[in-house]
């Protein structure tokens, strides 16, 4: 297979995963309920004890841990490709007076992101980067959220890994991505979570479980250097 026909394989998977995802929140609006992930629990205390006022959360989706971030004081940038997701995002913040901390914006996270170097003080991405993305645009996306964040901020992240029951399971894209019942993951092997926390300091690699699978995961909590010129 010529890099060519590899290139326009990953763009018609990701234009199907992003039509998936726009049925998938269509035909279950609030699909993962309203209660926040456990993920974005730890993450609300990691950025509070870091004294973050706002907070980029990157995946959004219908909005179940943005609105509780919003809840717990933060003001919230909240991201994802779906646009119908995020129209049930703004309508369940408004419906609870969280409209003025909770700003969206439609984004597919293999461009650079939308917003300005050091401008937000941690960043969330529960089960995000391990999507239908490539080894190479997931460096890319992490370099993207190094670059928005302040000098100090905190980048918390979860990520189905290989441990897990569906890894291998399905129809194989290649570079560990499998896709079962629809939904493409990037299972991510512990070396990728070292090679991405190069240049970070990474606090934590966090092992979990999560729903009737279960899921495996990993929930990893890195900071960015305190000083910009510190060398990476």
């Amino acid at each position: 297979m010529t890099h060519g026909s590899d290139d326009g394989e990953a763009l018609d998977l990701a234009a199907a995963q992003r039509e998936h995802w726009q049925r998938t929140y269509g035909t279950h609006p609030g699909m993962y309920g309203e209660q926040p992930s456990d993920p974005a629990r730890h993450a609300a205390r990691v950025f509070a004890a870091a004294g973050a006022q706002e907070v980029l959360e990157l995946g959004a989706g219908h909005g179940r841990d943005a609105l509780f971030f919003a809840r717990e004081g933060f003001t919230v940038l909240a991201a994802d490709f779906s646009p119908t997701g995020l129209e049930q995002l703004r309508a369940t913040a408004a419906a609870r007076q969280l409209a003025d901390r909770v700003t969206t914006a439609v984004h597919d996270v293999r461009r650079p992101l939308p917003f300005p170097d050091a401008s937000v003080d941690a960043v969330f991405a529960h089960m995000l980067l391990c999507m239908a993305l490539s080894t190479e645009e997931i460096h890319a996306l992490v370099a993207e959220v190094r670059r928005v964040l302040r000098p100090g901020g905190t980048f918390v992240y979860t990520v189905r890994h290989t441990g897990d029951a569906h890894y291998g399971a399905g129809t194989g894209h290649g570079d560990d991505i499998w896709e079962h019942g629809g939904f493409a993951v990037h299972y991510f092997p512990r070396a990728l979570v070292d090679a991405l926390a190069k240049g970070w300091h990474l606090a934590e690699v966090h092992p979990f479980d999560e729903g009737d699978l279960p899921r495996r995961l990993w929930r990893v909590t890195q900071h960015r250097a305190a000083t910009p010129n510190t060398p990476t």
